[in-house]
Order: C-alpha cells, then structure tokens, then sequence
C-alpha cells in the first residue's frame, strides 16, 4: 500500500498558487493603467479668433447653459443627481479705464449672491498662465430634479471660480461640484488649469 507524500502534494499546489497570484496582479496592473489612461484623456478646448486655450477630460460632455459662455461642459459619471460642471465665460474689458481686481471680484460675489443658500468660504490672489487671479471658493444649493411629483433632496454645491485679468478680457472659470464629489473634481480644476493658455 503506498502514501502519497502530503508536503509534495502541498509544493505543487503552492507553485499553482503563485502562478494564479501572478497572473491575478498583472491583469489588476493592466486595468488600473487602462483605466487612467482613460480617465485622463483630455479635449482642447480652442476660443476661437483668440490664443486662449485649456484641456478638460475628455470623458465630460457638452452641457446647456442659460448664459452667454465660451464653454460648459460636465461630468456624466459624478455619482450625484448634479453632475459636476465647468463653465468659462469672458467679457471684453475698456482698455482705456479697465476695472481692478478688487472691483471684479466685488461684482462676481454679488452676482452669485443670488444663488439659493449662498455661502461666500474664501478669495485668495493667485495667476493662471501669468496673468493675475483671484480664486473664489463658495457654496450654494441647487435642487437637480425641479419636477412635480419626483422626489429629490437639495444638493450641496461648492464651486471654485477663477478670474483671471489679461490687458483686454476678463476670464471666469468656474468648477462647481457636488460635496461628495469635490476633492477628486478639484484635483480635475487642479490640471485644467495647469492646461490654461492665454498668449
């Protein structure tokens, strides 16, 4: 009668057990890389009859917007009701009595006053491609689904909003996320303007 040796058997199955491990880790390395390639995939965005230019990821879509903008685009995968939005507008400005900073920022936080439960956080002077800028950190509340009969909880909004001053043009650019959603959006805000170009 023979017995079969239980330490062998056990060598063999622990060779079979590395292999799997392997081939289990290589196939997590190549998704995750795949996967960033993807996410960070990025759209030029061209003004036209100007230098300025900026990059946003390609995966967000155009969106609408009420108001004159140069661009609006948002994020379809925000795990939100409101999906995170980045919006460039511009305004000519008078060469020969162009406004300060102090004044531009002045007017955008009354204009944004107007939004449901605004709440001013902060301003900090800063620049984005060289030029001067203020960022403006502030929070408001928006009901996504504004229909009858369909249940839907506010959702909190914080927005950070960047006004850069050339010689000629003022631009706004604005990200607005959701609470939930906002440190991995603002890492976003973070490239898109490292992809700013204003000359």
């Amino acid at each position: 009668m023979s017995v079969s040796n239980p330490s062998i058997r056990e060598f063999r199955t622990l060779n079979k057990d590395i292999g799997v491990a392997i081939v289990v880790i290589l196939a997590l390395v190549i998704g995750f890389s795949v996967s960033q390639l993807v996410i960070n995939r990025a759209k030029m965005y061209q003004e036209p009859d100007s230098p300025f230019q900026l990059q946003y990821p390609a995966r967000w879509t155009n969106a609408e917007s009420l108001q004159d903008v140069l661009l609006k685009v948002e994020d379809p995968a925000a795990d939100s009701a409101y999906k995170t939005s980045l919006t460039v507008e511009t305004r000519e400005l008078d060469p020969s009595a162009p406004p300060t900073m102090q004044t531009l920022v002045d007017r955008r936080v009354e204009q944004r006053s107007q939004l449901t439960a605004y709440h001013f956080l902060s301003n900090t002077e800063t620049t984005v491609a060289g030029a001067p800028a203020q960022e403006l950190r502030y929070s408001y509340v928006v009901q996504p689904i504004d229909t009858p009969r369909r249940a839907s909880l506010p959702v909190v909004i914080i927005a950070r909003e960047y006004i850069v001053l050339t010689p000629t043009r003022t631009y706004y650019l604005a990200l607005a996320a959701p609470e939930n959603e906002f440190e991995s959006a603002s890492a976003r805000m973070d490239a898109i303007l490292q992809s700013v170009k204003l000359q």
